[in-house]
């Protein structure tokens, strides 16, 4: 199993539209993040690799995929800020947030650190690749996604 996330490359760049990609892209990641450090006995669910596929980069105004890693990991960190704060806000203690408590908080990735990367979900054998691509046009193509698919599954 594995999970390909498209992302419009060039959408990304004006930046209205990355709140709301980051958004979704926290909620996928999260239950991942939450269905390891749910799992019952000694052996641990599969690991699920995570694709975020930046699409559309034919075009002029797309991000390449580095920037769409680094604005997303950016944005995530952000997300991962302002739900702990309304968690603490909300009356929950500090020592709460992160304990695995009933409310398995928001926090993505490693908890306390100040700045959120795609790396710290290894910790949850969540392995997350960003790749560049487009499906029409002149441009790299899909080859790069479709090796990460035959390589994953």
């Amino acid at each position: 199993m594995a999970i390909v996330f498209v992302v419009d490359a060039a959408a990304l760049a004006d930046g209205d539209a990355l709140p709301a990609t980051a958004e979704y892209l926290y909620e996928v990641l999260l239950s991942l993040q939450r269905r390891h450090a749910s799992a019952k006995g000694s052996k641990p669910p599969p690991p699920v690799p995570v694709l975020v596929a930046a699409n559309k980069l034919d075009l002029f105004t797309a991000l390449p995929a580095t920037l769409v890693r680094s604005n997303l990991e950016a944005e995530l960190g952000r997300i991962r800020k302002t739900r702990s704060k309304g968690l603490l806000d909300s009356g929950v203690g500090e020592d709460d947030v992160g304990a695995g408590g009933e409310e398995n908080d928001d926090w993505l990735g490693e908890y306390g650190s100040e700045k959120f990367t795609f790396r710290q979900m290894l910790e949850f054998d969540i392995e997350v690749d960003v790749l560049g691509g487009n499906v029409v046009g002149d441009g790299p193509g899909a080859d790069k996604w479709w090796t990460w698919i035959a390589e994953k599954i």
